[in-house]
């Protein structure tokens, strides 16, 4: 019992280490936001200073930052609709009628997720140049919900296998068509699956840097995490407090949405887990 109650203790003392290692970065990241710029690259770090707002108005007040954050939320959000919207009849079908093939299609939908973006970024400029869509948001919106797509489908699918079959065949002998099937049956109890999954679809495309620093670079079309890239060359050398200030603007909408969202999430995540 008393070694059973420390390996609980040591345990429980590791993931608090772990939990705060991993969070720390983004904690220097807040405190240097309020640092000068002197103090941000002062050596030894300095942990106790007086805080100046300083930076902030910079990064936020007297830049594009309120363009672009604009630009992020509205090629986040349409990203994920349109990634819903295609993902969860595909899933529904994968589902409720699979085939032979439907393993294998789900396989080769996933692997397409785990594709490295540098292998495809030629192709895609290539392609997006021909269809005028090289700086444009409506570009991004195709890309990064082709990008979703797969996570979507792989996850609300697997969400759906987990439902109770009994409420589906009954609706079925009620004469429920497929329309109503899946509005009317389907998706209210798939809300807290559809919650989780649209969360983390937010979360890459909001964090996503490498398709849009290469496909866009304009001030109607580039994101967030273009804008923040950018900020050393438009600062010159002193540029570390305020480009904190610009990238912790930029997290706190993500980590607000996920603590709001965190028992969807959890609920989510775990849907299926206890039989």
């Amino acid at each position: 019992m008393r070694q059973s109650k420390l390996t609980g203790n040591l345990l429980t003392v590791l993931t608090l280490f772990i939990a705060f290692a991993m969070f720390f970065p983004i904690l220097w990241m807040f405190m240097t936001s309020f640092k000068t710029e002197a103090m941000a690259i002062s050596f030894p770090p300095k942990f106790f200073f007086t805080p100046t707002f300083e930076n902030w108005r910079v990064a936020i007040f007297e830049s594009p930052f309120l363009r672009y954050l604009r630009n992020t939320v509205s090629i986040t959000f349409f990203s994920t609709i349109l990634a819903l919207v295609i993902g969860i009849p595909t899933a529904y079908a994968m589902a409720f009628y699979p085939t032979k093939r439907t393993n294998s299609s789900m396989l080769w939908i996933m692997s397409t997720r785990m594709l490295p973006p540098a292998g495809v970024i030629v192709p895609i400029y290539v392609l997006f140049n021909n269809l005028h869509l090289l700086n444009t948001q409506l570009g991004l919106v195709i890309l990064y919900a082709a990008m979703n797509f797969p996570l979507i489908v792989w996850m609300l699918r697997s969400f759906m296998l987990d439902l109770p079959y009994e409420i589906i065949e009954a609706a079925r002998l009620d004469g429920a068509n497929l329309w109503q099937e899946l509005r009317q049956v389907i998706l209210p109890l798939l809300i807290p699956g559809i919650a989780a999954t649209s969360l983390l679809a937010l979360i890459f495309t909001w964090n996503e840097f490498f398709l849009a620093v290469n496909l866009t670079s304009s001030l109607d079309a580039a994101p967030l995490s273009v804008y923040i890239s950018t900020f050393k060359a438009a600062q010159g050398n002193l540029f570390i407090a305020k480009m904190s200030a610009a990238a912790t603007a930029a997290v706190i909408p993500v980590l607000v949405a996920g603590w709001v969202a965190q028992k969807q999430l959890v609920t989510g995540l775990t849907m299926g887990a206890i039989k």
